[in-house]
């Protein structure tokens, strides 16, 4: 209800713009017509209320409603009912009537597509037949001078102004799904890539790897004893230390690279066109960093990261080997004594550091 309420007061917003301005430049286009029919006062009262005091009265009146979205709803419909009023009224002069009833068909469309043109061309007709009723059936063929200049404000002006609502409303709908788009593929607590996104990434950086004969490696990292961490810190200190790590990692690593959080305190990083050698290094720079970090934030608290690297070679035929590999680096890592970067397959190129403590 909540929802469908804010849309309708959205919608509200909108249509008061054109309205008032529709109505306005349709009042001119209107009273021309009419002028030289000599229409009794009530015609002119009931003209000057449609074109000036109607779009004022139909907005408070939307927004002051339970559900704004139906009110505005039937507004359309009084304004469509009127509009083919006017067409009777103005004995079907051809150009006004035209942009009359052209207008109204377009804003229903904008507004509510198919549905809503059919039921505002019912409210046009039943419009039309009252008209008929109050005012003598009759045809005025032919459209003056100054009937042709008060209509082509109508004609020229407002389907700008209509033009210009839809635009910014596709824009805001567009920017809007692009956040969700994002929010969608980041993790909340971090910032980072979250699980799904960044293998989408591990994906498509191993089929350019292919395509380009490149190389590159992949890190998988772990936080050591996170669950002491929580236990004994805390879920809010927990917290804390992994958004360090995030910042550290957005720190750390190049533009290219790509890091994401894996899952609970694990964390992954691709290298793209990085040899396995520098990898590691840089991996052990980072590990080195946070170790520090920690202990001067809370001396008590004390925190160090596994690391499991994994080059692109040829046998890996998708990216779930490539990512296994980096896999059983980590568990290399964490089950000879923690604190260290391991890279997979490659005991030259191991890189190891004990927790001093």
């Amino acid at each position: 209800m909540e929802k469908s309420g804010v849309k309708g007061l959205s919608l509200a917003r909108r249509l008061y713009t054109s309205r008032t301005l529709g109505l306005a430049l349709g009042l001119l286009c209107v009273a021309a017509a009419m002028y030289p029919l000599d229409p009794p006062h009530w015609v002119w009262a009931l003209m000057l209320f449609n074109g000036l005091v109607w779009p004022h009265v139909a907005y408070q009146w939307a927004r002051r409603r339970k559900i704004p979205y139906h009110a505005e709803q039937r507004n359309l419909l009084v304004d469509a009912f009127l509009g083919g009023f006017w067409v009777a009224a103005m004995q079907f002069n051809p150009l006004p009537s035209a942009a009359t009833i052209s207008m109204m068909a377009m804003n229903n469309v904008a507004i509510g597509g198919l549905r809503f043109l059919l039921a505002g061309t019912a409210a046009q007709i039943l419009g039309l037949g009252v008209g008929l009723l109050i005012f003598a059936p009759a045809f005025v063929p032919e459209t003056s001078q100054l009937q042709l200049y008060a209509s082509l404000p109508l004609l020229c002006l407002y389907p700008l102004a209509l033009g210009w609502i839809c635009f910014r409303q596709a824009h805001t709908l567009g920017q809007h799904k692009r956040e969700l788009l994002a929010l969608s593929r980041t993790d909340s607590l971090t910032g980072l890539l979250n699980h799904g996104a960044w293998k989408d990434q591990l994906e498509l950086e191993f089929q350019r790897c292919r395509r380009q004969g490149k190389g590159g490696a992949i890190a998988l990292i772990d936080i050591d004893h996170f669950k002491a961490i929580n236990d004994t810190y805390g879920h809010v200190a927990g917290d804390i230390v992994l958004r360090q790590l995030s910042k550290m990692l957005r720190q750390n690593l190049r533009v290219t690279d790509l890091a994401g959080r894996y899952g609970g305190d694990e964390f992954c990083v691709i290298l793209p066109d990085l040899p396995l050698s520098s990898a590691a290094a840089a991996m052990d720079v980072l590990r080195d960093r946070f170790a520090k970090l920690g202990h001067e934030q809370e001396p008590a608290l004390r925190v160090s990261l596994s690391i499991g690297l994994a080059a692109l070679n040829p046998t890996h035929t998708d990216a779930i080997l490539w990512l296994n590999d980096a896999d059983q680096a980590l568990y290399e890592a964490k089950t000879t004594g923690r604190n260290r970067v391991i890279c997979s397959n490659d005991s030259r190129s191991e890189w190891e550091l004990l927790d001093s403590v």
